[in-house]
């Protein structure tokens, strides 16, 4: 499966240095694992997470989920020493923290060529430069920091997250505009099924591809709401069944349900029906 065309529902962030933890998610029901050697890992354990989590990579096992590593800064002391320990290993992408600027996109391409990178977009600086950090080359998605930006704009937390919606669909606007994929920011109430399902569908609604998770118990839901549902799915198809039996007929537009259904509506149909395939393909 392409990159491109896989689901990101859900991308659970599994801590590098929890060996239990790295095992477990070999069978956790999530797109994407955000191994993490960042925040996730205390200061004292930051070379002895590097060795358990390189261990797992080479052994393997997580199937289709994307394997994307979340390196420390480069501005730190372990950033360089966890993308030298990454070289040769089979996995997905690095995740890079604090990005700031395109030129730390150009920094991890060099120690890992070919490698795709992401961007933690967490910082006020990395909103205002969010289209110059989208066109960096081999950079291949976004990671809305959610928790570190609200620190850092000093705002307050409110379940509409309006303080937050500029940079929201900054990131958006910047990712789609160079064909990225781009990841919703965590829910911190892991036990709020209520307030996970709210974000995850005002997150879909934007257009976010996904949601990043701190807890396995918050998987079902972002699976269910950024999944296509079964009326989206009829609707495509009937969508697409009229169009073709109206191109037959030299018509330029058709009509479902009372709506006018027109080329731009058709792409956008067999986008969802190949994300539905997708999805179905990755549970298989």
């Amino acid at each position: 499966m392409q990159p491109d065309q896989r689901p990101w529902r859900s991308a659970l962030y599994i801590p590098g240095g929890k060996e239990r933890a790295l095992d477990k998610a070999r069978g956790l029901d999530c797109d994407a694992i955000l191994f993490d050697l960042e925040d996730a890992v205390a200061v004292g354990e930051k070379a002895s997470a590097r060795e358990m989590l390189c261990s797992a990579l080479r052994t393997g096992g997580y199937g289709p989920r994307a394997r994307i590593v979340r390196v420390n800064g480069l501005d730190t002391a372990w950033g360089a020493e966890d993308l030298a320990a990454l070289k040769g290993l089979e996995f997905d992408g690095v995740l890079l923290p604090k990005v700031g600027h395109p030129d730390d996109i150009a920094a991890v391409r060099k120690a890992l060529p070919g490698v795709p990178v992401w961007a933690m977009m967490e910082s006020p600086v990395a909103i205002a430069n969010a289209y110059a950090i989208a066109a960096a080359p081999g950079l291949a998605g976004m990671v809305l920091g959610t928790n570190d930006l609200a620190k850092d704009l000093g705002c307050r937390h409110r379940a509409d997250r309006l303080p937050l919606m500029l940079a929201l669909q900054t990131c958006l606007m910047a990712a789609r505009g160079a064909g990225l994929i781009c990841l919703d920011g965590v829910f911190n109430a892991y036990l709020d099924e209520d307030g996970l399902e709210a974000e995850c569908q005002q997150g879909r609604d934007l257009g976010f591809d996904g949601k990043t998770l701190i807890h396995p118990a918050q998987l079902a839901i972002a699976n269910r709401v950024f999944a296509p549902t079964e009326a989206e799915i009829d609707l495509a198809r009937r969508q697409i069944a009229a169009w073709t039996e109206a191109e037959a007929k030299g018509q330029g537009i058709a009509v479902v349900d009372g709506r006018i259904v027109e080329n731009l509506h058709i792409v956008t149909a067999r986008a969802l029906l190949a994300k539905a395939d997708a999805i179905a393909g990755r549970t298989a």
